[in-house]
């Protein structure tokens, strides 16, 4: 008899429908509210994306899986409510509240929250707590929709499971030793990663839309050109970054799609019709990565509309260009996608990025700075320790990559301004990676006209927290003094003052979190939360609660 070996996890979710990813150990018929697929198969492995239709809007749905006609969850043992879908409105007026966050080691969930000697113990899970709390709540309390930052899973910084997974199949005597080798590995790293039970019980009830970041892949993941060409002259990195992306195709993409996107999307199409689908994924794989080498990529970018809220994921690691001397974020298709999207916003708009767009400054002028030096600005000498600061000290978010930066705010102040039609109450950028939390506010002159409020809110880490010598540094990063040392390196390359400037309103703090963004009408509330270190009872405390709009 078939049975789940991850999910269910309920994926979007609209008015009328809802789509709700499995795993499953064997092929078969997967059922979720009366509605029926098939699995199909990727390199033995057997999936499923059920597209639950007719659903009735502003309704709440209690729902069970049958795999060929069996029901196989809720477990008959299970402690959890019933898992459900909450369908939006017509009207699309109510309130919306999103909960968000990157960064999330696995780990044990007892202290010291390790487990191997040695190892520091890396804190509470903030997502944990948040599933913790949920169980207390009544479910109108809970977030409409949950957003997952990047770095879901550490492709080389091993969960313990996995970890011993590796040691009795392959070793880790050769390289890439104790990190992630190929598609295989990769599905035990999600497999141990989603598979808690409270974790499982949160995915199956709150919608999810996720992202990837470069742990998710490598870390330093398309830093730059000359990264790239390192890793592809080492022999293991090919079956690395396909089975990343076949995987994140897999576990995370796939359900970022609305059933419109899912019926003119050719692999999803072609995957059903095959046998075995690996070699139609990893040629996939292999196409996108061969992006940033200039070619004819893939769009990771999507998007989600919630009544009055619009949310634009930006992909800002797998798409970008490094090699056509135009170093960008994403090729000029995906942004002319990105900046279609923005022309009939409604009250909020929301552009999340893996990266945070606006870093504390004194970061945005090392980062700005870096990138003009790696480019030449203080000779050829340069240009070589310039790349090895850029690889060493992770220099490479939206700062690092200056025209695209600018042409992202230059897109801010059309849409807040009222350039492409009514300018929205509120455009926040939402970030992680970083692995500390902060509120930053942009302002823009008064002759430019933007009446949006602009803020970037950042969340980052769920669990994974920095040590303190990297923490006395980002705190340097806020001070007056450290935007002064920002500005004077970024003015020694020839780089121009932002014609935006922002600040940091609140942090930067490190602790392991969850945030919130709650919008009603033309408000909205930021709320961000922390856990306590060393508290076995997973207590969250309000750090942030700020009014933006």
């Amino acid at each position: 008899m078939p049975d789940l070996l991850l999910g269910p996890i309920l994926r979007h979710v609209d008015e009328t429908s809802a789509t709700v990813w499995v795993e499953t150990d064997a092929p078969c018929q997967v059922q979720v509210l009366g509605c029926r697929t098939p699995t199909f198969t990727v390199a033995g492995h057997h999936f499923a994306l059920v597209i639950c239709r007719g659903l009735e809007p502003g309704t709440t749905t209690a729902y069970d899986v049958e795999l060929d006609g069996l029901r196989v969850w809720p477990r008959q043992d299970d402690p959890y409510p019933a898992p459900t879908v909450r369908t939006r409105s017509r009207d699309g007026q109510e309130a919306f509240r999103l909960l968000f966050g990157s960064c999330r080691v696995t780990r044990p969930h007892e202290p010291p929250y390790t487990s191997t000697e040695g190892e520091d113990g890396v804190g509470v899970d903030a997502l944990h707590a948040y599933g913790r709390r949920m169980l207390t709540q009544d479910e109108p309390a809970w977030p409409d929709a949950l957003l997952l930052l990047g770095d879901q899973v550490y492709a080389d910084e091993l969960s313990p499971e996995t970890l011993a997974y590796i040691e009795r199949t392959r070793g880790t005597e050769q390289p890439p030793g104790a990190g992630v080798a190929d598609f295989q590995e990769y599905t035990v790293l999600y497999e141990e990663a989603w598979s808690d039970p409270l974790i499982r019980w949160v995915l199956s009830t709150l919608p999810t839309a996720m992202v990837f970041d470069d742990h998710d892949v490598h870390d330093d993941w398309n830093t730059s050109a000359l990264w790239r060409r390192t890793m592809q002259e080492k022999d293991w990195w090919a079956a690395r970054i396909e089975g990343g992306l076949m995987s994140y195709w897999l576990y995370q993409h796939l359900g970022n799609l609305s059933p419109a996107d899912l019926e003119v999307d050719e692999l999803w199409a072609a995957l059903k019709e095959v046998d075995d689908g690996e070699e139609l994924l990893r040629a996939y794989a292999r196409k996108a990565d061969g992006e940033a080498d200039g070619g004819k990529g893939v769009r990771w970018s999507y998007r989600r509309d919630y009544g009055d809220v619009r949310l634009l994921v930006l992909d800002s690691r797998g798409g970008r260009v490094l090699e056509t001397g135009d170093r960008s974020m994403v090729d000029d298709a995906e942004w002319a996608w990105i900046v279609e999207q923005t022309r009939d916003c409604a009250s909020h708009l929301l552009l999340a990025s893996s990266l945070p767009v606006l870093l504390p400054p004194a970061i945005h002028g090392l980062e700005a700075w870096n990138e003009a030096v790696c480019d030449g600005a203080w000779g050829r000498r340069w240009r070589d320790w310039g790349e090895k600061i850029r690889q060493g000290a992770d220099l490479e978010h939206w700062a690092a990559f200056g025209q695209s930066w600018a042409r992202l705010m230059r897109l801010v102040e059309e849409v807040g301004s009222g350039q492409c039609g009514p300018a929205p109450a509120s455009i926040t950028f939402l970030g992680g990676d970083v692995h500390f939390s902060y509120l930053a506010r942009a302002h823009f002159g008064d002759d430019r006209g933007v009446t949006s409020h602009v803020h970037q809110a950042v969340c980052s880490p769920v669990r994974n927290p920095v040590n303190r010598s990297v923490q006395l540094g980002d705190r340097f990063a806020r001070t007056a003094a450290g935007r002064a040392v920002g500005r004077l390196l970024a003015r020694s390359a020839g780089v121009p003052k932002p014609e935006t400037s922002w600040r940091i309103e609140h942090g930067p703090r490190f602790a392991n979190s969850v945030a919130a963004l709650e919008m009603e009408g033309r408000s909205a509330l930021l709320r961000l939360e922390n856990t306590v270190s060393g508290d076995a009872d997973e207590r969250l405390v309000v750090g942030l609660e700020r009014q933006l709009s």
